[in-house]
């Protein structure tokens, strides 16, 4: 699966590294990481998990996660990065699983951008878990490479630690109906009253940020106004289809 090496970190030459990482990863101005070594150096000396991969003692991901309420069962995940083409993303997430269950923890939750493509398929399929709730501007405006300045909308997601893998969608139910779609680039919504819904996604918004600002803020208002919307009213999410969409069930499905 990957050849990463995870351990965890406790001195301050580490915490550095993986505060260099994480500014490389999000393209944040010098002296701007997404967070402070002696931030993950205080997390750390207080129990909490701070690890980093490593592939031939090349640091290559890493993450930081700090226990939540209700106290003693969640884990709350809060940045996650490793470069690509080394596997170090899930093989961080598979190892903070087992130090969570380890210390007899039930759930682990984060926050995604619920834009980005990659990163809902490998939350929902890869990991198996479900966003709870939509967190609209959750750290306000963000000004580094990755975000380009756009709203910080997020989905909190969370990961069952005690239940098995919900299956993959490879087929849509009877009756599933876009509420958003994509249609040449841009979003398009309709109407439905379908128990069963689908959210399209952009192909690539990070570069759309860069190509197209006023596309990539349409897409924003628009899964913010569909998912955020479902998800308000107690839907939920059910699965991720062909890489490109959400599948949400209602909560009750409105009568014809």
């Amino acid at each position: 699966m990957s050849g990463s090496t995870i351990r965890e970190l406790h001195v301050m030459e580490d915490f550095d590294a993986v505060s260099l990482l994480y500014a490389e990863v999000w393209g944040s101005r010098p002296g701007s990481s997404p967070i402070p070594a002696e931030v993950m150096r205080a997390l750390a000396h207080s129990g909490n998990y701070v690890a980093g991969a490593y592939e031939d003692d090349r640091l290559v991901g890493a993450s930081v996660a700090f226990f939540g309420e209700p106290a003693g069962t969640r884990l709350h995940s809060h940045i996650t990065a490793a470069v690509s083409g080394h596997g170090a993303g899930l093989a961080l997430k598979l190892h903070q699983r087992r130090w969570a269950l380890a210390r007899r923890l039930r759930r682990i939750t984060w926050t995604y951008d619920p834009l980005v493509r990659r990163n809902a398929y490998f939350n929902l399929v890869k990991l198996g878990a479900r966003p709870e709730g939509y967190l609209t501007s959750f750290y306000g405006a963000m000004d580094d490479a990755v975000n380009g300045g756009d709203e910080s909308d997020r989905v909190l997601a969370a990961w069952d630690l005690t239940a098995p893998s919900p299956p993959a969608v490879s087929e849509l139910p009877a009756g599933a109906a876009h509420r958003l779609r994509d249609h040449e680039g841009r979003p398009e919504t309709a109407a439905t009253e379908a128990g069963t819904v689908l959210i399209d996604l952009p192909d690539d918004i990070e570069a759309l940020r860069r190509t197209d600002p006023g596309a990539a803020h349409a897409w924003r208002l628009a899964v913010r106004h569909t998912l955020g919307g479902l998800l308000g009213e107690g839907a939920r999410v059910v699965g991720f289809h062909e890489r490109r969409r959400y599948v949400v069930q209602r909560a009750t499905t409105p009568r014809a």
